[in-house]
């Protein structure tokens, strides 16, 4: 059953902990989802997330500690020793197990890898073959635990063979049907394997149309391909064919968030991947790159501006509009890069050629530049501005509109071309180049027509 988090429950909790009340712990525990026990664990001590965890069932304990996030997780396993770590990998699949074990130290690590072996040395196989797999590529991410038929096989054979692994795949759609070589021929549904006869051959019933990836794919392509073509799993091959292992959608889900995290960062102006809890110079350090880079460019535009002193001091009443110019422009640019950088992460850009999307730029650039400079021109008028300074303020308005949505289109697209996260288009970057620009802009204008 799902869970609502509150002080009086976690209370009860404690409560429990502190009178060793287990059968209670036990009982209410194992009501619960995994990942929701797991998130009951983050108000708790280490001392009361050891005991809970030891009152527990282990095959429901290992997949609680799965679902615990990994810093929390390498620091709280320090608490158990190899036996007990290996006691609870046997349960979860391959690749988690995998994951849990690059936490560990090297000398702990290859202890649970010997005590694994000593009760399963076919779980204990696979995890070394997993481990010798860079964690953003395919093989890395995939488990090894899924059902497969030889071609040869009939109906019957496939069904007592998905009996008998049933217990090791926690989740399985499909059958994947290889040679005895051992290489992926195709796929079969269970569905159909229900609807056919015990002695029809898989060879009459198997679909050879199946999407597979090789185990040195990167990650983020696999997460592309799988949401492309909207797959729950996806089996991996070596690059002879050979069938190697599968990817599921949770593995994938958690490749997106990552994805998704390391672009909000960029787009922000943070440098590493960090977390709340880091120690303070890891924070700076990732966040003080491009507040310098943002100070420089505030000093270079502060110079810049030095430079038309001559002008402001004829007609001070410019200088009241330096910010709206600076904060349309960036504001312009940010829109722009976002939906770009949007684009190139779904692959949707490549559906027009880059003078369609120009083009398309353009008119949207027009329309908001006309209607922003309108309301500018409108709005000075109202409060008495001189009529040319309100002319001037809604032209220069509206060219730092049209070249702030240039540069926020074509950024993304030069930073992901030259191999750079275009996200950092969206962020500090376009935002400070934009307020030179405007500032450019502005003053270019004004001395064309105002001074």
């Amino acid at each position: 059953m799902q869970i609502e988090l509150t002080k009086e429950f976690i209370d009860q909790v404690k409560d429990a902990v502190d009178n060793q009340y287990s059968a209670f712990l036990k009982e209410t525990f194992e009501d619960f989802y995994p990942t929701d026990a797991a998130e009951i664990m983050y108000e708790l001590d280490t001392n009361e997330c050891i005991y809970i965890i030891n009152q527990i069932d282990e095959d429901f304990a290992a997949e609680v500690i799965s679902y615990i996030d990994p810093v929390t997780r390498k620091g709280f396993l320090k608490n158990f020793d190899s036996e007990h770590i290996a006691s609870y990998l046997k349960f979860i699949d391959s690749d988690d197990a995998v994951d849990i074990i690059n936490e560990l130290a090297v000398k702990q690590r290859e202890e649970v890898i010997a005590h694994i072996e000593r009760v399963n040395k076919e779980a204990a196989a696979y995890i070394l073959e997993l481990l010798r797999y860079e964690e953003d590529v395919a093989g890395g991410i995939m488990a090894k635990e899924l059902i497969k038929a030889y071609i040869h096989w009939n109906v019957k054979q496939c069904i007592e063979e998905i009996r008998r692994q049933a217990e090791n795949v926690e989740r399985f759609y499909s059958v994947y049907v290889v040679d005895e070589n051992e290489i992926l021929l195709g796929i079969v549904s269970v569905k159909k394997l229900l609807l056919s006869q015990d002695y029809t051959t898989v060879k009459d019933i198997y679909d050879p149309d199946i999407i597979c990836v090789e185990s040195y794919r990167e990650t983020e392509e696999v997460a592309d391909m799988m949401e492309k073509y909207d797959l729950e799993a996806i089996p991996v091959v070596n690059v002879q064919g050979k069938l190697l292992g599968r990817i599921t959608i949770d593995d994938v889900v958690d490749v997106i968030k990552e994805r998704a995290e390391r672009d909000r960062q960029a787009m922000t102006g943070i440098s590493e991947d960090i977390e709340e809890d880091d120690n303070v110079w890891m924070l700076s350090r990732a966040r003080l790159p491009w507040l310098v880079i943002g100070m420089l460019g505030g000093l270079l535009g502060a110079r810049f501006i030095g430079l038309f002193e001559a002008s402001l001091a004829l007609v001070p009443a410019m200088a009241f509009f330096i910010p709206l110019i600076t904060a349309t422009g960036g504001n312009v640019g940010v829109q722009s890069s976002s939906i770009v950088v949007q684009s190139l992460a779904s692959k949707s850009l490549m559906l027009d050629s880059l003078g369609q999307r120009l083009l398309r730029v353009l008119f949207v650039a027009v329309i908001n530049g006309l209607v922003l400079a309108a309301l500018v021109f409108g709005f000075n008028t109202v409060l008495g501005e001189k009529t040319n300074l309100a002319f001037v303020v809604s032209i220069a308005l509206f060219c730092v509109v049209m070249l702030a949505s240039l540069m926020g289109t074509i950024t993304p697209i030069i930073l992901d071309k030259l191999g750079i996260n275009p996200a950092l288009a969206s962020g500090p970057f376009i935002t400070t180049a934009n307020d030179l620009l405007g500032l450019a802009v502005y003053f270019l204008v004004a001395n064309m027509l105002l001074i």
